[in-house]
């Protein structure tokens, strides 16, 4: 059996079902960083005055000798976490993902990574499906500030689970890392047993037939994708999905593999187009496998007001506009 037939057998088994249970990944971050909280007496926890919204809280309660609240100051935050670092701390530091690494990006960039600092950086809150908040703080603009920048991991786990194991793996990685986590509940995709490993990406849907065509989507929009191919493949239509939850470094070998075996690709993300996931897998497909590539995310703007399913549908990241993208790709 191979690898993807397993990734599949793994997912949860009420994953297409109308009552599926819908979680946060920040939760998902809440509960990891407690975890190895536990484990690792080194671990520790800063945050710019959102501990509940972030679910630092949960680490703070249980570890208040190792939380530092440092208030609205989130590029204070990035450099009091890289100087622990320097004296064998690993630090993780929270906050909306507009304010880091958006407010703290050039302390980010000088004080963590130029230094190759042990430090973890968790931005919450991110895309637009942070809804009411609005376009001051939606941050669609994180993914291509980061993995811009050397020596920084990225990782846009799709659900509660991933983002938990996100935060375990991150604790291995000597160096930066940057986690990109949503505000409002998702649906669970995966298990405690889904395997997850930084740096590699995985198949989370094989059509019956041969696929046509190839989704690689990251983040929690890829329950959108998962539930339009499986409609799909009742049509006869083949659709085989990529789970991208590493954005950098990328697994290239899994998204030239699948480049080969489609007629087209397409990319899903809730981030700005211009920098993103999708910018990322089309500069490696231009070297490696040159192939037509369609792109849904934000197309140049601003986020706005409204409900987290207004705004992802106004965006066209909705089931039923991934599916027309789809099916005017094969016309």
């Amino acid at each position: 059996m191979s690898d993807s037939k397993k990734v599949k057998m793994d997912l949860n088994k009420n994953l297409y079902n109308k009552n599926i249970e819908q979680k946060s990944t920040r939760q998902g971050y809440g509960e990891g960083l407690l975890e190895v909280g536990g484990k690792n007496k080194n671990v520790v926890a800063l945050c710019a005055d959102l501990t509940h919204s972030t679910y630092t809280h949960l680490f703070a309660d249980a570890f208040p000798e190792r939380f530092v609240q440092v208030g609205v100051a989130e590029q204070n935050m990035a450099s009091v976490a890289s100087g622990m670092s320097a004296m064998g701390k690993i630090p993780f530091i929270s906050s909306y993902a507009m304010f880091s690494p958006g407010r703290n990006w050039e302390q980010i960039r000088t004080t963590i990574c130029y230094n190759n600092s042990n430090v973890k950086i968790i931005g919450a809150h991110a895309g637009v499906s942070v809804g009411p908040d609005g376009g001051t703080h939606q941050a669609i603009e994180d993914i291509a500030i980061t993995r811009v920048i050397p020596r920084m991991t990225v990782l846009s786990p799709c659900d509660f689970f991933e983002a938990k194991k996100a935060v375990l793996e991150a604790t291995k990685i000597k160096g930066p890392v940057y986690i990109r986590l949503a505000r409002n509940n998702t649906p669970v995709i995966t298990t405690e047993e889904t395997p997850f490993k930084v740096g590699k990406a995985q198949i989370f849907y094989e059509p019956k037939n041969h696929a046509e065509i190839g989704i690689i989507a990251t983040g929690s929009v890829l329950y959108n994708a998962l539930m339009v191919v499986k409609e799909l493949d009742k049509e006869g239509i083949g659709v085989k999905v990529l789970n991208l939850a590493t954005i950098k470094p990328l697994d290239e070998k899994s998204i030239v593999q699948l480049a080969k075996e489609v007629k087209c690709i397409v990319t899903v993300e809730e981030h700005q187009i211009a920098g993103g996931m999708g910018s990322a897998v089309a500069e490696l497909l231009a070297q490696k496998h040159p192939i037509k590539i369609e792109f849904l995310g934000i197309k140049d703007e601003f986020g706005q007001s409204g409900k987290p399913e207004e705004l992802i549908k106004y965006y066209g990241l909705d089931q039923g506009s991934i599916k027309k993208v789809i099916k005017n790709l094969l016309k």
